[in-house]
């Protein structure tokens, strides 16, 4: 029997579960090279032929027949894009996502949970699967935040979330007094069905869409963030004292006359983490890490806890922080503000002269902040050796080298290991009391930032680790590797700037990627490739199981440094307690947990999606504002990434921007896939990713947050003043719906009401057609002037 037949009889098996490369392996027993070759060449062949297919997370599952398939209802997530189209998540983990055309969604909206029929393409895409919304089992959005437009007897709200195709129609006597062009939130009452729109009810009015600030906060709303605390967690920290008595020290380490100070930002009020050093007898060195004891104050079970978990994270955006839990607590006895006692948490660790941590404690005390440093400052002393500052804190310059020379032990170590240290620009948008950004200033990574990075990930690890042994509960920070088809399409991208990667992309350790790291340091395409690197990378988590963090290289990993801000954190700080302070855990109490903690992971991790989105948004959308003050301006910038459709140029300050293909005007130019380039026809001029251009700032589309740049020295085509070129063969310029969407005029007649209304509607089905051909000048009937002008005739 040959390899191929041997395949063939594993997969033919009733009992047949998807498998990996590694899995055909280990059940063939091929070890060699040339064995995992031909391994590969005969799974590639089965996959041509129709037997097997490659799922999403690389293994291979027998391929359904046709007619299976066209009558399989598969469940899943709706995952809704901008341009109209949808993508089926299913929720067997096995599934690859199923596509499905903007005319199939059949009024379904981004997070729905939805049957899909899935069935063979029949047009474009002829040959390849694609799904029908059946049927929707559950809706996700429940409100929307838009812009309230009137019109005589009802009102339309179009959703900001470009996702969302339906605008919501308001019913006369709903808008609570909203006007033209008000930013609301909206409440929906009823959902699509059959040709009506959704239906809703204006809930709270934000403000006028010029509003200073109105921006941000439809943002926040948006995305579903609270701003404001109820009253019995506000109630619940006012009651919390202010200052700490003697009765509450009892039974905690004593550790007010340590050396011990922390290390921040210039503008940070919630300090959640203390730092202590100090050199041992056997020429070790010893780390304290005093974490704030949150925990202590924030209950389990009680409104200020059950809060904490309902926001899981602090939200930073451009000009507010939304913090997890009140102010009273997070800048006030939480915080380990200088020259005051505070209760915390410590991770006490003895480290050798290679970085390994060789012993540790953890337990709960007292500390007493000498003094409260800032970044800036600390890198004054132990970076620039700044005489003045050095003097001016005489008293701690000596645990500041230290503290240096161990952050040194610790960041070798990692690198040892194989850390991939994902050194990528961060900007910071500077805006004025007004919302409006007057800088966009990059972040400082200083040794003083790796310095508390650094001691910071050893207790984290320290933490993990002593949990992990214990193989009790625990909730873990999670990094898994990157799936093997990710890395293989990084792979062929590095191959432009010569560099070849051996191997499959299965099973590879963080070593391998950091080498690519160390063979571009310093060279102009370094940030590209970093950047790339990380899109490869799957998204870290929080899980119940200890899983590894594959960024780091390490074997154990949690999140124990920041509970004024992750309520993850404060989960461990709660078990730390339980396990080791009040050694309270019986078996009634780790079956509890062992049930809440997968559920508290999911969660949290959702939680931190979802603020991580919100950062972005805000930081997307004051960054065009930005540009729209320099339009007209040259920079230089690096091409950060090429499409068919054009370039994108990312400057110096993080800002990105797209050449488009039209624009590009000296010559006609081809997009190549394997070289990630665009190459001239007539001069063969190449334009690739990491090439530095000279960009000028040609157009801003705030509400869009694009950016479009025109390379220098190449003259603009002649277009309609305002108009902009699509960003792909994928995107038309046509009003946000799906073809079966109707318009405002339609919703008037909420689903063929009277003569009048039909008329109405046959106008609406018109413009649908015409959207199905590309044909996009049609106009929603209260933004069309034509529309309006014959109107006022008729009246009159």
């Amino acid at each position: 029997m040959n390899l191929k037949q041997s395949i063939e009889e594993i997969i033919k098996q009733p009992d047949y579960e998807p498998m990996s490369v590694s899995d055909f392996q280990d059940a063939l027993g091929l070890n060699s090279a040339d064995s995992f070759r031909d391994l590969i060449k005969v799974l590639v062949e089965l996959e041509q032929t129709g037997l097997i297919q490659r799922t999403k997370t690389d293994r291979y599952q027998r391929k359904a027949s046709n007619n299976a398939k066209q009558s399989k209802l598969i469940k899943g997530k709706l995952s809704q894009n901008k341009k109209g189209f949808a993508f089926l998540r299913p929720e067997e983990e096995d599934m690859d996502d199923i596509f499905i055309p903007p005319t199939k969604i059949n009024r379904a909206m981004d997070g729905d949970t939805v049957l899909v029929e899935v069935h063979q393409s029949k047009g474009e895409h002829k040959g390849k699967l694609e799904g029908e919304v059946k049927t929707i089992e559950t809706h996700s959005v429940t409100q929307v935040v838009g812009t309230y437009s009137e019109a005589r007897h009802f009102g339309f709200v179009l959703p900001d979330d470009k996702r969302i195709m339906q605008d919501i129609f308001i019913p006369k006597g709903q808008n609570l007094g909203a006007v033209d062009g008000h930013k609301v939130l909206v409440q929906i009452t009823k959902y699509a069905d059959g040709t009506d729109n959704p239906e809703g009810i204006v809930s709270a009015i934000l403000g006028h869409k010029n509003d200073p600030g109105v921006d941000i906060l439809s943002i926040i709303y948006q995305h579903g963030i609270e701003i404001e605390f109820p009253d019995n967690v506000l109630a619940e920290a006012e009651a919390v004292p202010d200052h700490i008595e003697p009765s509450q020290i009892e039974g905690r380490r004593d550790l007010r006359d340590e050396l011990t100070i922390t290390i921040d930002g210039a503008d940070a009020k919630d300090l959640d983490d203390a730092i202590s050093v100090k050199k041992l007898s056997n020429g070790h060195t010893q780390l304290t890490v005093s974490i704030a004891d949150v925990s202590y104050y924030v209950t389990e079970d009680s409104a200020l806890d059950k809060e904490a978990y309902s926001r899981a994270t602090s939200v930073y955006l451009v000009d507010r922080v939304i913090p997890m839990i009140p102010h009273r607590l997070s800048n006030g006895i939480c915080s380990l503000n200088p020259q005051v006692d505070r209760l915390t948490l410590s991770c006490q660790m003895e480290i050798d002269e290679r970085g390994d941590v060789v012993g540790h404690e953890i337990f709960d005390s007292v500390i007493h902040s000498n003094y409260r440093m800032t970044y800036d400052e600390v890198n004054e002393i132990i970076t620039d050796q700044n005489t003045e500052t050095r003097n001016q804190y005489s008293e701690i310059t000596p645990m500041l080298d230290l503290a240096q020379d161990l952050s040194q032990r610790l960041i070798h170590m990692r690198r040892r290991r194989g850390e991939i240290d994902f050194d990528i620009n961060e900007a910071k948008v500077l805006v004025n009391e007004e919302g409006i950004p007057t800088d966009v200033e990059m972040r400082q990574r200083g040794e003083g930032e790796r310095l508390i990075e650094s001691f910071m990930l050893a207790a984290n690890e320290t933490i993990a680790e002593h949990f992990d042994r214990l193989e009790v509960p625990f909730i873990y920070r999670v990094h898994e590797q990157p799936k093997s088809e990710r890395l293989r399409q990084f792979f062929d991208f590095v191959t432009n700037f010569g560099l070849m990667i051996k191997g499959t992309g299965e099973d590879i350790h963080p070593s391998t990627l950091q080498k690519i790291q160390q063979e571009v340091e310093g060279q102009p395409e370094q940030m590209v490739i970093s950047t790339m690197m990380l899109r490869s990378m799957q998204q870290a988590r929080y899980d119940d199981v200890n899983l590894g963090h594959f960024g780091l290289s390490a074997e154990y990993y949690t999140h124990f440094t920041s509970p004024i801000r992750r309520y993850p954190d404060l989960i461990v700080h709660r078990l730390i307690r339980k396990y080791i302070i009040e050694q309270s855990m019986d078996r009634k109490e780790r079956n509890k947990w062992e049930a809440l903690l997968p559920e508290i992971a999911e969660h949290t991790s959702q939680r931190e999606r979802r603020a991580i989105e919100a950062e972005r948004d805000t930081d997307e959308l004051k960054k065009a504002e930005y540009m729209v003050q320099h339009i007209g301006e040259e920079f230089e910038g690096i091409i950060s990434s090429v499409a068919n459709f054009g370039m994108f140029i990312e400057l110096p300050n993080t800002i990105e921007g797209m050449v488009h293909v039209s624009n590009m005007t000296d010559d006609y130019y081809h997009f190549d896939e394997r070289q990630m380039a665009m190459i001239g026809e007539r001069q063969a001029k190449v334009f690739r990713i990491g090439d530095p251009v000279q960009i000028k700032v040609i157009n801003v589309d705030v509400d869009e947050r694009m950016i479009d740049f025109q390379i220098v020295g190449m003259p603009i085509p002649n277009r309609d003043r305002g108009q902009r070129p699509s960003r792909g063969k994928t995107i038309q310029a046509k009003p946000r719906g799906n073809s079966s969407d109707k318009s405002k005029d339609d919703k008037n007649g909420k689903g063929g009401r009277g003569r009048t209304k039909q008329k109405q509607r046959k106008g609406k089905n018109k413009r649908q057609s015409d959207q199905s051909k590309g044909n996009t000048k049609h106009k929603p009937f209260y933004k069309d002037k034509n529309v309006k002008n014959k109107a006022r005739k008729k009246k009159k």
